[in-house]
């Protein structure tokens, strides 16, 4: 096919009123000249008795055409009670039946389905009786044929109409059905972006909260041995050298997915790197005693993740809020979950704890928030609150294959 061209034959068809238009008035003409030029009928009456009424009669019926598509109905009707008037008064027999197999045709074909084809059935029933009233006299017998011919005409037409109008309509839902998935196509994807950009978020807040906290505790205390124990404040900024390291490690490694290769990319840390995170803690102050159990040979990676994060959040709410104290960490490995609890002394002072995030005044901080979060995408549960004999408590379990999980 020419390139453009369907293009150019839409341009130059007609409109849709036109195109009827043209139709009416081929089926007027059609319908009168058809009629003329078909021989005499014996006791048949002439078209110019009654006042012409069978002109009239045939060319109504046509010309009502232009209006099908708009108003189905009265044009169907006008034309079946031309029909019933025509034959009811013995006009001649011809193609005066074109009108009405187009209304019958346009009726089903842009109606509304169930109401358009019953008033078809109930139009061609009453028009079947008077077509065959209307020949029960005729002679001979056998030219009553025209009689069936109309009837099975009308029901063609009807059927054809139909057919037509439920292509049209499974051809709507199709393409309803075709948007409807690209819309949930673009709505699942834009979930998978969000749940992403909320995962990279999460490990940015956890990584640079961690590190800043023990960066500023190490500069504190640089500023203040600087002056009177110069190797005690080299020991310092060589921890806040390695601390600065492992947060650019781990930032790398938590915004690698951003890029378009794996070029350079590290595995998000997990419990095989809690002994460092313990290390810097200690480094920042904390008295820290590590209770774990020996891991399982294939510990998810989602869960030994989600572990390291609530370690990382809780030994920086520690040093934030707290300060230097004694914390116990605890790390249980079962047959089906994780256990995880972290403890601390405290320092005996209500606002420090509230300002942990769980005082009897003051609503849980983001930290909490975010790690109750990791645990209930993995179907495990978490509870952060001060201990009564002083201090704060973490506790979370994290079942080992939580279902519908993707793995980072």
């Amino acid at each position: 096919m020419i390139p453009g061209m369907p293009r150019r034959l839409d341009s130059l068809r007609l409109p849709v009123l036109a195109q009827d238009a043209l139709l009416a008035v081929f089926i007027a003409v059609m319908q009168v000249q058809g009629t003329l030029s078909r021989p005499e009928e014996e006791g048949a009456q002439s078209l110019t008795d009654f006042g012409n009424l069978g002109y009239v009669l045939l060319i109504v019926s046509g010309l009502v055409i232009v209006g099908r598509r708009r108003w189905p109905v009265p044009v169907f009707l006008v034309t079946g009670l031309a029909s019933v008037v025509y034959y009811s008064l013995d006009f001649p027999d011809g193609p005066g039946w074109l009108g009405l197999f187009v209304s019958l045709y346009t009726l089903t074909a842009y109606g509304d389905g169930r109401r358009s084809l019953q008033i078809a059935a109930g139009g061609i029933a009453v028009l079947t009786v008077v077509w065959l009233v209307a020949g029960s006299d005729v002679e001979p017998r056998e030219a009553i044929g025209w009689v069936f011919f109309r009837i099975g005409a009308s029901v063609m037409s009807a059927a054809l109409g139909e057919s037509v109008r439920s292509r049209r309509v499974i051809a709507a839902e199709a393409q309803e059905r075709a948007e409807w998935a690209e819309r949930t196509r673009e709505e699942e994807a834009r979930k998978r972006v969000d749940a992403e950009r909320l995962r990279i978020a999460r490990g940015v807040h956890d990584t640079v909260a961690h590190s800043i906290a023990i960066i500023n505790v190490q500069a504190g205390v640089t500023a203040h041995v600087l002056d009177r124990r110069p190797e005690r404040a080299r020991e310092t900024l060589v921890a806040i050298e390695q601390t600065s390291s492992q947060a650019l490690r781990e930032m790398r490694a938590v915004l690698g997915v951003l890029r378009d290769t794996d070029d350079g990319r590290t595995p998000h840390p997990g419990v095989g790197q809690a002994d460092e995170l313990v290390a810097s803690a200690r480094d920042a102050g904390l008295d820290i005693t590590l209770q774990a159990d020996s891991p399982p040979p294939a510990l998810p990676s989602a869960v030994s993740s989600a572990v390291y994060r609530i370690l990382q959040e809780s030994l920086t709410n520690v040093i934030r809020h707290v300060g230097p104290t004694r914390v116990t960490i605890e790390l249980e490995y079962g047959d089906d979950a994780v256990t995880v609890r972290v403890v601390d002394e405290g320092c005996g002072r209500v606002a420090d704890q509230a300002s942990n995030g769980a005082g009897p005044t003051t609503e849980p901080g983001r930290g909490i928030l975010g790690m109750r979060e990791r645990c209930q995408l993995l179907g495990g549960d978490l509870t952060a609150q001060p201990r009564p004999d002083g201090g704060f408590e973490v506790s979370a379990r994290l079942p080992l294959a939580p279902a519908g999980v993707t793995q980072q």
